[in-house]
């Protein structure tokens, strides 16, 4: 799943466990740092405590002998004392001479590199170019390290008699042991300290999340069509607060904007449907007028002809009122609609244009590719497209488990089709074929001009537009127009 997809109530407890996570994880890394370090340290210093108390050993052994200190007499003056040194610190001590040939060696049975015959030329160099005349070497064999130190035996006068080579082995047993026991303490803390952290993140974000998902909840049952109810939530945040104040307001503003829109689409429909019957009726209103007054003119009672000409002036009269007729009888119908703007547009785009102002989560939307172009009116697309979306999201019960409307955009041989699927109540029988009719509604609102509506824009673009139903299960409206 990814992140942006998350709930920020999931987004805020999966951060807090995060935390914990990467908390735990980084001081478990500075111990084992710190320890490792310390092993280090300790090594370093152990050599060079044992070293030094060799080399005090060495030179008294030195300062006691009876040979002449030389660097040939070196194996016999340390002939037994080698031994004697090597028990005492329990620590391997070989000798070289200044070429760094073995001269000898207690001949521990822990024998690595350091207990060859020669020493390599690199560390005699590093020995003799040295400040301290000290070099130590670690080598890892095995899986443990040694390290082996040289530096100068000197006589009384500090001459350059030998080389001491110790080989130390880091035996980090004990070291590792304690570390061990540390971490699995360690764990057990951060253990408790994770499951302390899941249940405070499960309580914190539900209490953070709480105000926001009863405003989510309250924006998603917004409906224009209906009253509203405003948000009340008690001590929440300065931020919250806020928001629900503007939701609240809003709320209000919307309601008054509702009231004035519907008013003045029902004036404005009325309004221009007067206009047109007003239009249409003065046009058999004057050959009316005229028949009359010439029938006033010629009127003649003893006119031989007198039958005839009445019958004339009454079927010119009966036609007039027939037509006057027929335009009551479209009375219920729009007067044309003001001329198209036929344009260049991408159908999907335009498609997702007019989805985006409906909150319901399961509206869906797909399309066979992101651009399908035809010539339509832009507006009038938009119109035709909220009308059907509306009706179906008022035809589904509000009582549904799982509603849902999907709107789909395609295109088939030279047309472009769109479709509205809803599963809500469906249409019955009896009224599928008076759905398109001006001024008929299974609402208890509204005038009925919205399918009646969508017709005549479709039509005016030389489209059509028709439906499959089935009652208690879903209605599906499908729009179709060329492209060009």
């Amino acid at each position: 799943m990814k992140i942006k997809k998350l709930s920020l109530r999931s987004r805020i407890f999966v951060a807090m466990i995060l935390l914990v996570l990467l908390a735990s994880i980084l001081i478990a890394a500075v111990t084992i740092y710190q320890y490792n370090e310390e092993a280090k340290d300790y090594h370093e210093e152990r050599l060079e405590r044992k070293e030094k108390a060799i080399r005090q050993s060495i030179n008294f052994a030195i300062k006691e002998t009876t040979y002449p200190v030389t660097t040939e007499n070196i194996p016999l003056i340390f002939k037994d004392e080698i031994f004697d040194i090597d028990a005492i610190h329990n620590l391997q001590i070989n000798l070289y001479d200044l070429e760094g040939q073995l001269l000898k060696s207690s001949k521990r049975t822990i024998q690595r590199d350091t207990t060859e015959i020669c020493i390599d030329a690199e560390i005699l160099n590093a020995l003799a170019n040295t400040v301290e005349h000290r070099h130590v070497v670690k080598i890892q064999e095995n899986g443990q390290t040694f390290q082996s130190s040289y530096s100068y035996i000197t006589d009384e006068k500090f001459k350059n008699l030998a080389i001491l080579n110790l080989p130390y082995l880091e035996n980090d047993d004990f070291l590792n042991r304690e570390l061990n026991e540390f971490l699995l303490r360690l764990s057990y803390a951060y253990l408790a300290m994770i499951l302390a952290a899941i249940v405070f993140a499960y309580f914190i974000s539900k209490y953070i999340t709480k105000s926001l998902k009863t405003i989510s909840d309250k924006m998603n049952e917004l409906r224009l069509e209906k009253r509203n109810k405003k948000i009340e939530i008690k001590s929440s945040s300065e931020e919250i607060e806020t928001l629900v104040n503007s939701y609240n307001g809003m709320i209000d503003e919307l309601e008054a904007s509702a009231v004035k829109l519907a008013t003045s689409e029902r004036e404005q429909a009325w309004r221009e449907m007067a206009k047109q019957v007003a239009h249409e009726i003065k046009n058999p209103l004057t050959p009316m007028r005229l028949s009359v007054q010439s029938f006033q003119r010629k009127f003649d009672p003893n006119d031989e002809d007198i039958n005839q000409k009445v019958d004339e002036y009454s079927k010119t009269l009966i036609q007039q009122i027939d037509t006057m007729s027929s335009i009551a009888s479209a009375f219920s119908n729009f007067a044309k609609m003001p001329a198209q703007k036929s344009e260049k547009l991408n159908v999907v785009s335009i498609v997702k244009l007019a989805l985006d102002i409906f909150n319901e989560g399961y509206i869906t939307f797909e399309t066979e590719s992101d651009e399908i172009i035809a010539k339509f009116d832009r507006n009038q697309l938009i119109r035709v497209v909220t009308n059907l979306v509306k009706n179906s999201i008022q035809a589904i019960p509000s009582d549904i488990e799982n509603p849902m409307i999907n709107v789909r955009v395609f295109s088939e041989d030279d047309e472009v089709k769109i479709t509205v699927e809803d599963n809500g109540s469906g249409i019955t029988e009896e009224t599928k074929s008076k759905i398109f009719e001006p001024k008929f509604t299974t609402k208890t609102s509204g005038m009925g001009l919205g399918l009646a509506m969508v017709k005549n824009i479709v039509e005016t673009f030389n489209g059509s537009i028709n439906f499959t139903s089935q009652f208690g299960k879903g209605t599906t409206f499908t729009v179709s127009f060329p492209k060009e």
